[in-house]
């Protein structure tokens, strides 16, 4: 196999491991073997191998000795780190997208997020609302981040982001909070449409410390 079909199965290895992992198919702090993630992936052990590296690298897994592979565990570590590391590549982004995000892309999160805290106020917070609330949340601070237009930054967010999931999966769900994290998030945006940088950092980042919170408190 040439250079390129290696990387692809790689890249597929490393894609589909965090997809059962987000999928809760491995959990946090898992023991798991290499052959059990050869089922999991369906792909061949040498590309379960190659991508052992990078996952390793990023945090997502380690080797324990004598024990084998351990899928990342969800401590207070890892969480205060994890919100630490969003505040100060997040700031920037927010101060960014303050100034150069156009009408248009505001007036677009605005709305979402109107949407949301409307329909949450008159109808409850249904499964389908939670859902669609936590992908518009998520899509709102990946905005940001773009904003940057930097590769590097975007994919240590990106990793980052796994590990953010696996704490609001393990530690704080979206459900029952769609109310409190929408009016947040129109704090911030409101911020941004009056193109007020200062507000806007200083309500992200009260919003994140707010989540992080909440995180440790459970």
């Amino acid at each position: 196999m040439d250079d390129t079909g290696e990387q692809t199965l790689r890249e597929r290895a490393y894609e589909s491991f965090t997809h059962h992992l987000l999928s809760r198919d491995v959990r946090p702090g898992q023991f798991i073997s290499q052959r059990r993630l050869v089922e999991l992936t369906g792909l061949p052990l040498g590309a379960i191998r190659e991508a052992i590296p990078r996952l390793e690298a990023e945090g997502l897994i380690k080797t324990v000795p004598q024990r084998g592979l351990q899928v990342a565990h969800i401590d207070i570590n890892l969480i205060r780190e994890a919100f630490q590391f969003r505040i100060f590549l997040e700031k920037e982004a927010v101060a960014l997208f303050t100034r150069s995000a156009s009408d248009a892309a505001i007036a677009k999160l605005l709305k979402q997020h109107r949407d949301i805290a409307e329909a949450a106020e008159n109808g409850g917070e249904s499964p389908e609302l939670e859902q669609h609330a936590q992908q518009v949340d998520w899509g709102m601070h990946d905005a940001f981040i773009d904003a940057l237009g930097n590769s590097i930054i975007s994919n240590a967010y990106r990793v980052n982001s796994i590990k953010m999931r696996l704490i609001n999966q393990e530690r704080f769900r979206i459900a029952g909070h769609v109310k409190s994290v929408m009016k947040e998030h129109l704090a911030i945006l409101e911020a941004i449409k009056r193109r007020s940088v200062e507000d806007a950092v200083e309500r992200l980042t009260a919003h994140i410390r707010n989540a992080r919170d909440r995180a440790l408190a459970v």
